[in-house]
């Protein structure tokens, strides 16, 4: 790929049940995490921060947001907990998303949110990239995950990012409105 448009229009969510087996190397992992860092930071706080979870460690989250959305859904489905069991066991690695507020709070939380979001972008291009698929999960039970791992003061999950290579084709993109329908000059 060599146009910064062309990869930011093919960047596609790909979900754990189109990865093969094949795993990812770290040098691969850390070169997704090395574009993450690179993302807009207001006031220089950089406040993400990733948790790489492969191996062992993917069988326990999966056990763990499994029997935590159990515990706390109100109408639990046994279908939705192996899904559940299933993403994590499909994907050749789950980064935990994570956003470190700043100790001062020199800036608004939204600011902090906003740029940690600009990071997983630079992650999901770099990914694209390298024809890693890659999906962020939001679900409610991310709440929990402070009883999953550790977490330093100020520190709170902001989502899962799944990965895996995937075999084929994405489909072409496509936007329901025009960016002109979108923007007001003034």
């Amino acid at each position: 790929m060599n146009n910064i448009f062309e990869l930011i229009k093919k960047r596609r969510a790909v979900f754990p049940e189109q990865y093969n087996e094949k795993a990812i190397e770290k040098e691969s992992i850390e070169q997704i995490l090395e574009a993450a860092n690179w993302a807009p930071t207001h006031k220089r706080t950089e406040p993400w921060r990733f948790k790489v979870i492969q191996g062992e460690a993917k069988t326990r989250l999966g056990n763990f947001l499994a029997e935590k959305y159990l515990e706390t859904a109100e109408k639990p489905s046994e279908f939705k907990q192996k899904k559940i069991l299933e993403k994590c066991s499909r994907s050749a690695c789950v980064i935990l998303i994570c956003m470190q507020r700043d100790p001062k709070q020199s800036l608004p939380e939204w600011e902090e949110i906003a740029s940690t979001a600009m990071a997983v972008q630079n992650m999901w291009l770099a990914a694209t990239e390298l024809s890693i698929g890659g999906y962020w999960s939001t679900p409610g039970i991310i709440q929990y995950m402070n009883e999953f791992t550790t977490w330093t003061e100020g520190e709170k999950c902001l989502g899962l990012f799944y990965m895996g290579y995937f075999d084929g084709e994405l489909p072409e993109g496509n936007r329901n409105t025009t960016v002109g329908e979108k923007t007001e000059w003034v």
